[in-house]
């Protein structure tokens, strides 16, 4: 392993990332976009089959974004085979975005067929093109879990209705599994990125990002959602209230688990591991943002209105995924889980019995009083018990 300047050299790369690239940062808006369909579908669709529908396009669109970060972490993202392989998918991303809406009725073939051109063409180019032979081995091994998942993904598009949703989880399900696996592979073995460097500034930033776009898109849909109704006082009290939710989620991200990221990498035994434990982590965080997004929706719609279980499972729920992905990235950061979350997460499963008898708009503000009080616990346990990065003592898989 090479030391510049203080980083190490990751294989198959000639410098290494520190920073997101300008093409990183501009497929990220397509992420944006992507995530304001998932929104549309699920706000129109909140009933149980919508919530799992919805999420299965969402772990695929996230396993595309996910597998493009940890690629340009192992390559010099201003190289222009990597830079033309993120325009493509990024392309692809936003045919996907597109077709999100109807991508389990009318526009199928257009998700799963986008979907699986981008997977399979991606890794070929890299075995093609991607420096030297341990990386084209890697891209071998994700290529062929690529090849395998494409089947049900395929398969899917001459299914309907529920049988297309039974193929498409199998298909997430063997991306996902594939990976967790570090890409076994017949002859070949395991991948082995568990164990091998990582740039920590790189990918740290890249969560960031994706986590602050997951934000972005909350406000803009509570922007829009507003706008035809003018600035009438109930419904400029819910804005008021989903703003202030979003602000709190990124309060209790940041505050200091989501800051000291970096060096809990830099200092693991494996900080691949830690690594990949921590985009889980921000995965879970990344739903719950988007389940979140929904509610104020609905408040804004209908602050007064009738609370159905759907409409205060979401309103609730969004700060309870949330709160479980901040959980693990604690456990990422630090091995230990914060009192705090768990607190909250009781205090939001209290509010579930009694929600419905009261109108949206307090439901999401007794959340929102959930969330005052997990961020001042943070800030109050930082100040009586500073501590530093300790992330678990894992060690890499052979």
């Amino acid at each position: 392993m090479v030391m510049r300047g203080g980083a190490a050299e990751l294989p198959g790369s000639r410098q290494p990332p520190q920073r997101a690239g300008f093409v990183e940062l501009l497929f990220d808006v397509v992420l944006v976009f992507a995530l304001t369909r998932l929104s549309d579908r699920l706000v129109h669709q909140l009933d149980w089959h919508g919530f799992y529908s919805a999420l299965v396009l969402t772990l695929a669109i996230w396993w595309l974004w996910y597998r493009m970060a940890w690629t340009a972490n192992r390559y010099d993202p201003t190289r222009p085979m990597i830079q033309v392989m993120v325009i493509v998918t990024m392309l692809g991303a936003l045919l996907m975005g597109a077709a999100l809406p109807a991508a389990f009725e009318a526009y199928g073939a257009v998700f799963a067929g986008v979907y699986v051109a981008v997977e399979v063409l991606r890794h070929l180019w890299l075995v093609l093109f991607g420096g030297d032979g341990y990386a084209r081995g890697v891209s071998v091994r994700i290529l062929f879990w690529a090849c395998i998942s494409a089947v049900p993904w395929l398969a899917g598009i001459f299914a309907h209705g529920d049988i297309r949703l039974v193929w498409w989880t199998v298909a997430v399900l063997i991306d996902y599994v594939g990976g967790l696996l570090d890409f076994p592979t017949p002859w070949l073995g395991r991948a082995g990125l568990r164990g091998q460097p990582i740039a920590e500034e790189h990918l740290t930033e890249r969560y960031r990002q994706v986590l602050i776009i997951a934000f972005g898109e909350t406000i803009l849909t509570s922007g829009i959602q507003i706008s035809p109704y003018g600035f009438q006082r109930e419904r400029t009290a819910a804005l008021l209230v989903a703003f202030v939710i979003t602000v709190l989620l990124w309060q209790i991200y940041y505050y200091r688990a989501g800051e000291l990221l970096p060096a809990a990498i830099a200092s693991s035994r494996a900080p691949a591991y830690v690594g990949e434990l921590a985009s889980y982590a921000h995965l879970i965080m990344v739903v719950g943002v988007s389940v979140s997004a929904v509610g104020d929706r609905l408040i804004i719609a209908e602050p007064f209105g009738e609370t159905k279980p759907s409409r205060f499972l979401v309103i609730l729920g969004g700060p309870a995924l949330f709160l479980v992905g901040r959980a693990m990235l604690d456990y990422a950061a630090f091995s230990r889980i914060s009192w705090s979350r768990l607190v909250g997460l009781a205090l939001l499963a209290i509010l579930v019995p009694v929600a419905h008898a009261v109108p949206p708009l307090l439901v999401a503000l007794a959340a929102a009083l959930v969330l005052v009080g997990v961020a001042t616990a943070n800030v109050i346990s930082w100040r009586l018990y500073p501590r530093e990065a300790a992330p678990p003592d894992v060690p890499p898989r052979a």
